[in-house]
């Protein structure tokens, strides 16, 4: 009974010490890109404030609301660059620093369509301000 405790316990601190190694090693690799995590985070809400303000911008839409419709649109494009953006970089492509330029400029012209309708409407509030935390991020990344 005492050697199988005895070999139960190593293995036990032999699986914690790979553990301990592989967060360590982990946490090692987040701290040596910032700006590469800070562009994960931003895109990923910036497609979650997208896609509140485009499922608003959609029933608004049904309601007859046509000045939404631009909104809608880049609001639309914006969350295809966003998704893209945040599995290139989660994945650090190469081709992630030129996909984090373009979404720069799409988040901005996304911002500037939002803020039109950020007094009348909390999702496209909430999406320009996403937006403009992106562009931000992806201005940090390309850089």
């Amino acid at each position: 009974m005492e050697r199988r405790e005895l070999l139960t316990g190593l293995a036990g601190v032999a699986l914690a010490g790979v553990a301990s190694r592989a967060l360590a090693q982990h946490e090692h690799h987040h701290a040596a890109s910032p700006a590469r995590g800070a562009l994960v985070d931003a895109a990923g809400a910036c497609v979650a404030r997208g896609e509140a303000c485009l499922a608003h911008c959609l029933v608004l839409m049904g309601d007859g609301d046509t000045t939404i419709a631009a909104c809608s649109r880049s609001v639309n494009e914006t969350i295809a660059a966003c998704s893209a953006l945040q599995k290139l970089a989660a994945q650090k492509s190469s081709h992630a620093p030129k996909m984090a330029a373009l979404t720069e400029e799409i988040c901005r012209a996304c911002e500037d369509e939002c803020r039109k309708h950020e007094d009348k409407h909390a999702e496209c509030k909430a999406c320009a301000e996403a937006c403009a935390d992106c562009a931000k991020a992806c201005k940090a990344f390309a850089a």
